[in-house]
């Protein structure tokens, strides 16, 4: 591959190497320059681009990350078209991550162009969550390197283990002392760790902490149908001789492995009855938090075998962060003491709908939309007020003339909605306990209902992400607690966090609206003409 900067007339057909901007001039990295690149180059007074044209020999980064995408994905993965050299992989439906690290690890041993990187092993995912990405890293990659990495390609490195079991039982010893609503709370919190798999429980028990009891129930809802057991006791585990392990052993199944590497979740067993599985729960799993349990419990409903080896290899990455009982440096220190939420407010979009103007500069009742959307979160709780602003940068502050709001400018706004996200974020007061985003494009979101979305926000009851609902759907703005914010500036692309709010179900509380405010957006005429005729009637 050819490298290295050329007059604009001698560039054509070669890729730029670099954006460049000057004046009304914006070429993009990874341009193929044609003479019209050509001509806005010299008109724009450059005299030199850099830019890689391809040799003989050469496979262009698009073709070479789309063959390799295609080659390691396995069942339940999609791979979505190739752009700038990177190929991303998507789950098709929800299910646990199976990756061959072994075979990943020499895929990307074979040439510094080539890399793959993956979620973690055995994670679990949603439909449309992105778990994997091919990114070539120069703009080529010779054919001998890329023949070499699909060789390897015998058999897919990565694939989606769908949710096999939908019926579980769940059985509770209890001894004095340990009160009916806690047994109620495990119950409620074990059921929403099953939603994402489509599992339900189909058979409950309480009975005394003691072996012949315990033994009873647990064969009462294997009869009953439970493809899974999960039994809580009253007293945890001790020792391979305690009432649980015990009482396995009673109806003829037997102890797998008791005990993991991992904190908290160490007093885990897993064992089994009749073929089916059978997990001794941990004290950690009465919390919606994650622990040892959860890596277990999502393998064992994918179908997945456990074996000790698996379990006994859990030990790096064991140590959690959320164990409450260990005093620790936190990097969001004191999350529970304040309140204080920033919004931040997103204006960069290029209005591709509205077939020309800007939306958020339409007029309404004499004020421009976005001036509309920003006086409302002023007038709401939330402090500061951020505006990150992109295209026709210069009118929409113009707009905001004379209001007390923070502008932050994001120079890559055209590469989609995640980058106004991360520039928003960045811009943070180091107490701002979270963030509410909220959409510029949306004038009827009030001061009121931002600050009802505040007022849910508490880290106390495990309200972090505080999400408006109408009829059951999800709509805007969304209030996230800080301890999100390295995975909100981790996402790429025209994308929202969407599918982060799926990952954690445990920490949405979803606030019931009776007005369509959260779902109106401005994407097209129709829809200005409409939110303007609301806006102005007072409706």
């Amino acid at each position: 591959m050819k490298f290295g900067p050329v007059p604009p007339r001698q560039a054509e057909g070669a890729t730029a190497v670099h954006t460049i901007r000057q004046g009304a001039l914006v070429l993009k990295k990874g341009t193929l320059i044609g003479p019209a690149e050509v001509a806005a180059l010299e008109a724009a007074g450059i005299a030199e681009i850099v830019v890689s044209r391809l040799e003989p020999g050469d496979v262009s980064e698009d073709q070479a990350a789309a063959e390799i995408a295609k080659a390691v994905a396995g069942e339940g993965a999609r791979v979505d078209r190739a752009f700038t050299g990177r190929a991303n992989l998507f789950a098709d439906a929800a299910g646990v991550l199976v990756v061959d690290k072994t075979a990943i690890d020499s895929l990307n041993r074979v040439d510094e162009a080539i890399t793959f990187a993956t979620l973690s092993a055995f994670k679990p995912v949603v439909a449309g969550e992105m778990i994997a990405t091919v990114k070539i890293i120069p703009f080529a990659v010779s054919e001998a390197a890329l023949k070499t990495a699909l060789a390897m390609a015998g058999k897919p490195f990565i694939r989606i283990a769908p949710y096999k079991i939908s019926k579980v039982g769940v059985v509770s010893t209890l001894l004095p002392g340990l009160a009916g609503k806690v047994v109620d709370k495990t119950l409620r919190i074990t059921q929403a760790r099953l939603a994402p798999a489509d599992a339900a429980i189909v058979a409950e028990r309480r009975v005394p902490h003691e072996q012949g009891a315990l033994a009873k129930a647990v064969d009462e809802v294997l009869k009953q149908g439970a493809e899974l057991v999960i039994v809580f006791g009253a007293s945890a585990i001790a020792d391979r001789r305690d009432v649980i392990p015990a009482a396995i052993e009673a109806i003829g199944g037997r102890i797998e492995h008791f005990g993991m590497p991992v904190d908290p979740g160490n007093l885990m067993l897993i064992g089994q009855a009749r073929g089916l599985p059978i997990l001794g729960a941990p004290g950690c799993a009465r919390s919606p938090k994650e622990n040892g349990f959860d890596w277990i419990l999502m393998r064992l409903l994918a179908g997945l075998p456990v074996s000790r080896e698996d379990i006994t290899g859990l030990g790096v990455g064991g140590l959690l962060m959320e164990i409450v009982t260990r005093p620790q440096p936190r990097e969001e220190p004191e999350l529970e003491k304040g309140r204080r939420i920033a919004a931040v407010i997103l204006a960069a979009g290029r209005s591709t709908r509205m077939g020309g103007p800007n939306k958020l500069l339409a007029d309404i009742g004499g004020r421009p939309l976005i001036r509309i959307a920003a006086e409302q979160a002023l007038a709401s709780r939330a402090r500061p007020v951020i505006v990150v602003t992109g295209h026709q940068r210069e009118q929409v502050e113009a707009a905001l003339g004379g209001l007390d709001v923070t502008r932050v400018h994001n120079l890559n706004f055209a590469e989609g909605l995640s980058t106004s996200v991360k520039a928003g974020l960045a811009a943070m007061p180091d107490d701002a306990d979270g963030a509410i985003v909220c959409l510029g494009d949306m004038p009827q979101v009030s001061a009121a209902l931002i600050d009802r979305l505040i007022a849910a926000f508490d880290p106390e009851r495990g309200a972090l992400v505080v999400v408006p609902t109408i009829g059951g759907k999800r709509g805007n703005p969304v209030v996230w607690a800080r301890r999100f914010f390295p995975e909100l500036m981790a996402l790429d692309g025209d994308v929202g966090a969407r599918n982060l709010i799926q990952r954690y179900p445990e920490a949405v509380a979803e606030v019931p609206l009776t007005d369509t405010a959260a779902l109106v957006d401005v994407d097209t005429p129709e829809a200005l003409v409409k939110v303007r005729a609301e806006l102005l009637s007072g409706a």
